[in-house]
Protein backbone atom coordinates (compact mmCIF):
# COMPACT_ATOMS: atom_id res chain seq x y z
CA UNK A 1 0.00 0.00 0.00
CA UNK A 2 1.30 3.45 -0.99
CA UNK A 3 1.37 6.11 1.78
CA UNK A 4 2.26 9.12 -0.37
CA UNK A 5 0.60 12.43 0.43
CA UNK A 6 -2.18 13.73 -1.78
CA UNK A 7 -1.73 17.24 -3.23
CA UNK A 8 -4.10 19.88 -1.86
CA UNK A 9 -7.42 20.05 -3.69
CA UNK A 10 -7.80 22.78 -6.28
CA UNK A 11 -11.56 22.63 -6.00
CA UNK A 12 -12.95 25.89 -4.55
CA UNK A 13 -14.45 25.73 -1.09
CA UNK A 14 -18.20 26.33 -0.94
CA UNK A 15 -19.26 29.87 -0.07
CA UNK A 16 -21.85 30.09 2.67
CA UNK A 17 -24.21 33.01 3.11
CA UNK A 18 -23.39 35.00 6.19
CA UNK A 19 -25.76 37.33 8.00
CA UNK A 20 -23.86 40.26 6.50
CA UNK A 21 -24.46 38.89 3.01
CA UNK A 22 -28.21 38.59 3.67
CA UNK A 23 -28.32 42.11 5.09
CA UNK A 24 -26.53 43.40 2.01
CA UNK A 25 -28.92 41.57 -0.36
CA UNK A 26 -31.92 42.86 1.60
CA UNK A 27 -30.61 46.42 1.46
CA UNK A 28 -30.05 46.24 -2.30
CA UNK A 29 -33.57 44.88 -2.88
CA UNK A 30 -35.11 47.53 -0.60
CA UNK A 31 -33.18 50.31 -2.38
CA UNK A 32 -34.32 48.97 -5.76
CA UNK A 33 -37.97 48.90 -4.70
CA UNK A 34 -37.80 52.40 -3.20
CA UNK A 35 -36.13 53.76 -6.34
CA UNK A 36 -38.70 52.02 -8.54
CA UNK A 37 -41.58 53.55 -6.56
CA UNK A 38 -39.97 57.00 -6.65
CA UNK A 39 -39.58 56.87 -10.43
CA UNK A 40 -43.32 56.39 -10.99
CA UNK A 41 -45.52 59.45 -11.53
CA UNK A 42 -47.75 60.49 -8.63
CA UNK A 43 -51.41 59.49 -9.11
CA UNK A 44 -52.62 63.11 -8.91
CA UNK A 45 -50.14 64.19 -11.57
CA UNK A 46 -51.14 61.29 -13.84
CA UNK A 47 -54.83 62.17 -13.50
CA UNK A 48 -54.10 65.83 -14.31
CA UNK A 49 -52.29 64.77 -17.50
CA UNK A 50 -55.16 62.43 -18.37
CA UNK A 51 -57.55 65.36 -18.08
CA UNK A 52 -55.32 67.25 -20.52
CA UNK A 53 -55.55 64.41 -23.07
CA UNK A 54 -52.58 62.20 -22.22
CA UNK A 55 -52.18 59.01 -24.24
CA UNK A 56 -51.80 55.79 -22.25
CA UNK A 57 -49.22 53.44 -23.75
CA UNK A 58 -48.84 49.81 -22.68
CA UNK A 59 -45.26 48.71 -23.39
CA UNK A 60 -45.88 45.02 -22.68
CA UNK A 61 -45.64 42.41 -25.42
CA UNK A 62 -48.44 41.90 -27.94
CA UNK A 63 -49.39 38.62 -26.23
CA UNK A 64 -49.59 40.26 -22.79
CA UNK A 65 -51.71 43.07 -24.21
CA UNK A 66 -54.09 40.65 -25.98
CA UNK A 67 -54.55 38.70 -22.75
CA UNK A 68 -55.63 41.76 -20.76
CA UNK A 69 -55.30 45.51 -21.20
CA UNK A 70 -56.61 48.79 -19.87
CA UNK A 71 -59.43 50.49 -21.77
CA UNK A 72 -58.09 53.10 -24.18
CA UNK A 73 -54.47 51.99 -23.83
CA UNK A 74 -52.37 51.71 -26.98
CA UNK A 75 -49.94 48.80 -27.22
CA UNK A 76 -46.42 49.56 -28.37
CA UNK A 77 -44.05 46.87 -27.03
CA UNK A 78 -40.87 48.28 -25.52
CA UNK A 79 -38.65 46.75 -28.20
CA UNK A 80 -40.63 48.64 -30.90
CA UNK A 81 -41.26 51.87 -28.98
CA UNK A 82 -38.55 53.92 -30.68
CA UNK A 83 -39.72 52.90 -34.15
CA UNK A 84 -43.48 53.25 -33.60
CA UNK A 85 -43.97 56.16 -31.21
CA UNK A 86 -44.10 58.80 -33.97
CA UNK A 87 -47.20 57.11 -35.41
CA UNK A 88 -49.04 57.57 -32.07
CA UNK A 89 -47.43 60.78 -30.87
CA UNK A 90 -45.82 62.80 -33.68
CA UNK A 91 -45.86 65.86 -31.41
CA UNK A 92 -43.10 65.52 -28.84
CA UNK A 93 -45.10 67.72 -26.46
CA UNK A 94 -47.95 65.15 -26.36
CA UNK A 95 -48.33 63.85 -22.79
CA UNK A 96 -47.65 60.11 -22.61
CA UNK A 97 -48.33 57.79 -19.68
CA UNK A 98 -46.53 54.46 -19.95
CA UNK A 99 -47.15 51.25 -18.03
CA UNK A 100 -46.20 47.57 -18.16
CA UNK A 101 -46.59 44.56 -15.87
CA UNK A 102 -44.20 45.63 -13.09
CA UNK A 103 -43.09 49.16 -13.99
CA UNK A 104 -39.60 48.20 -15.12
CA UNK A 105 -40.19 48.23 -18.88
CA UNK A 106 -42.27 51.39 -18.67
CA UNK A 107 -39.41 53.09 -16.79
CA UNK A 108 -37.04 52.05 -19.58
CA UNK A 109 -39.55 53.32 -22.13
CA UNK A 110 -39.84 56.64 -20.33
CA UNK A 111 -36.06 57.06 -20.38
CA UNK A 112 -35.87 56.14 -24.08
CA UNK A 113 -38.61 58.58 -25.07
CA UNK A 114 -37.06 61.39 -23.05
CA UNK A 115 -33.78 60.71 -24.88
CA UNK A 116 -35.70 61.03 -28.15
CA UNK A 117 -36.92 64.48 -27.09
CA UNK A 118 -40.38 63.70 -25.70
CA UNK A 119 -40.92 66.16 -22.87
CA UNK A 120 -44.14 65.03 -21.17
CA UNK A 121 -43.64 61.31 -20.72
CA UNK A 122 -44.33 59.59 -17.39
CA UNK A 123 -44.15 56.12 -15.91
CA UNK A 124 -47.47 54.94 -14.45
CA UNK A 125 -45.67 51.85 -13.14
CA UNK A 126 -47.25 48.43 -12.91
CA UNK A 127 -50.45 47.27 -14.59
CA UNK A 128 -52.24 47.17 -11.22
CA UNK A 129 -51.11 50.67 -10.29
CA UNK A 130 -52.06 52.05 -13.71
CA UNK A 131 -55.46 50.34 -13.50
CA UNK A 132 -56.10 51.91 -10.10
CA UNK A 133 -55.04 55.39 -11.25
CA UNK A 134 -57.15 55.23 -14.41
CA UNK A 135 -60.24 53.96 -12.62
CA UNK A 136 -60.38 56.68 -9.95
Amino acid sequence: MDNTEQPPSTRPKPIYMTIATWIFIGTVIAAFLIFKQMSAVKPETARAWLNKGATVIDVRSDAEFQEKHLPGAINIPLDRLGDEIARVAPNKEQPLLLHCLSGTRSAAGEAALKKMGYRNVFNLGSYGRAEKILSE
